[in-house]
């Protein structure tokens, strides 16, 4: 699986036009690729913790360094599903690619909306 590029211009705060489109589609096949193991309520286990942390983020008085260590819980927590068999390696690299590039607020605002994209797509075509 391909990783994910959050921004165009993260200087600039350009996100990339087609990374709520394209990109979460091909993704969402791939990840639907491996349905055995990437069961729809364990990805929305895993999305439900980052909209967790991106609605704490919206607090003004809450700074984003003291968001980081639980977000890259979430890449641990990926990892010991990994291993229990209940999500793919795949996914593991999808979470950790988007965690990894979360330094700022607006980082995470955008992960949780492609991580939505994602979902959506995932739905659509792995439903039963």
């Amino acid at each position: 699986m391909r990783e994910i590029n959050l921004w165009k211009d993260a200087e600039k705060k350009i996100v990339d036009p087609l990374l709520f489109s394209q990109t979460a589609e091909t993704m969402a096949k791939e990840l639907g690729g491996d349905f055995r193991v990437n069961k729809g309520t364990q990805l929305r286990r895993f999305f439900d913790e980052v909209v967790r942390f991106n609605d704490a983020a919206k607090n003004k008085s809450i700074d984003i360094e003291q968001l980081l260590p639980g977000l890259h819980l979430i890449i641990a927590r990926a990892a010991y599903a990994q291993g229990r068999n209940l999500v793919s390696a795949d996914f593991v690299s999808f979470i950790r690619s988007g965690i990894e590039q979360i330094q700022r607020k607006e980082d995470l605002r955008v992960f949780t909306n492609f991580f939505e994209a994602l979902m959506a797509f995932y739905k659509l075509y792995n439903s039963k």
